[in-house]
């Protein structure tokens, strides 16, 4: 185990890579912990997304723009390596009605520095060659783009690495110690203690678990999303493109299924189908009805797919907040104690600006943006608060 440690981080997918570089960089002395191995959850089973399209006016959308910042100059030194393409997104409404909603939407983005340009139907063939007839039009955003999610995680626990950072898969954190005046002091594991001045819960969807060996309440909760991988095609889907609900979805608080059509190329030729969204605990099996409405959809959208094949699906889980905030800082209830979670699916998009962030705070140098917005006990600690520790996570 580690020694003269100053920081444990806890999750060694992207949000906690991140949080590890900015810390190491930073000059601190960093211990990754990971339960299972490295990109072992959420991020291996992300699309990439670096978005600012389906974010409207507030915390979220500026946490979205520095992070876009960042991730383009990330991007200028790593792009070839993590697959960085930045590419713009499209946003597509079905009708008028749609797409006036979809202009409302980016009227308001725009004070915020979105790139945000109204496109006319006849227009859209322009943009994607492929796309359905009859569409009412769309927005186009320059802005977003898309990266290899493992890729530029394992990228990222590297760069830690040669700053000193230690990783350290397949060992999760059973207890976190505090001192007599509450303040953290280490992290107990299965191979012993390691001392250390701070820790980061960056567990994505175990972060209301890991919270609670806090003694205080983050109630993160899994939401699961099932992506479909065609068979490597021509490059005949040029960007992100997704249907006007989408947004609609990423902010819903319902419980039940919600899919919307989500249709990216990537780099190898492939093309991902998404996107679901449902609270079902950590059910891991994939639900063939959810996978035969993403394919429905992506065709309706993109005719063209009607003849491809299908070669695999994949699941995985959003770290849900109920406000769709993340919980980004230091933990008032606990001295030394951050957190690093909650960003539902916009983890890979929100990663390098948050670990950019919690860096300023481990630093104690100020923030690039206030965190009040995502102060992690805002939810307050209530006794019938869901708690995440008693979900069952079998077959993991």
């Amino acid at each position: 185990m580690a020694r003269g440690t100053d920081v444990v981080v806890i999750g060694a997918g992207i949000v906690g890579a991140a949080c590890a570089y900015a810390a190491s960089r930073a000059g601190l002395r960093v211990a990754v912990l990971d339960r299972g191995p490295v990109i072992g959850g959420t991020t291996g089973a992300g699309e990439g997304n670096i978005l600012v399209s389906d974010k409207g006016p507030g915390p979220e959308l500026d946490l979205a723009m520095l992070s876009s910042a960042l991730w383009r100059q990330f991007g200028d030194e790593h792009g070839d390596t993590v697959e960085y393409e930045p590419k713009g997104g499209l946003v597509v409404a079905a009708d008028e009605a749609g797409l006036e909603a979809l202009c409302r939407f980016a009227d308001t983005q725009r004070a915020d520095g979105v790139r945000a340009e109204v496109v006319a139907p006849d227009d859209l063939a322009e943009l994607e060659p492929h796309l359905a007839p009859g569409l009412a039009g769309g927005v186009w955003y320059p802005q977003d783009a898309q990266v290899q999610p493992m890729l530029a995680a394992a990228v990222l626990l590297r760069l830690a690495r040669a700053h000193g950072a230690v990783v350290h898969p397949d060992t999760p954190a059973i207890a976190l110690r505090r001192g007599r005046d509450g303040r953290v002091t280490g992290v107990d594991t299965p191979g012993g203690p390691i001392p250390a001045a701070a820790v980061v819960n960056a567990a994505g969807v175990r972060a209301g678990h890991v919270a609670e060996l806090a003694g205080v309440t983050v109630p993160v909760l899994p939401r699961r999303g099932c992506i479909l991988v065609t068979q490597p095609l021509p490059a005949i889907i040029r960007h992100k493109v997704y249907g006007a609900g989408y947004t609609t979805d990423v902010m819903s608080d319902s419980a039940d299924l919600q899919t919307s059509p989500v249709v990216e190329g990537t780099r190898a030729g492939t093309v991902l189908i998404g996107a679901s969204r449902e609270r079902v605990g950590f059910d891991r099996v994939l639900p063939v009805r959810v996978l035969a409405r993403l394919a429905a959809q992506a065709i309706d959208l993109f005719p063209v797919l009607a003849d491809v094949s299908v070669i695999r699906a994949y699941l995985g889980f959003r770290p849900y907040l109920p406000d769709h905030l993340p919980a980004l800082g230091a933990d008032p209830r606990v001295p030394g104690l951050l957190h690093a979670c909650g960003h539902e699916g916009a983890g890979i998009g929100l990663a390098l600006a948050t670990g950019h962030l919690i860096g300023q705070v481990l630093a104690g140098t100020e923030p690039a943006l206030d965190l009040h917005p995502f102060r992690p006990d805002r939810f307050g600690d209530p006794a019938d608060a869901p708690r995440p520790g008693a979900l069952t996570e079998e077959a993991t």
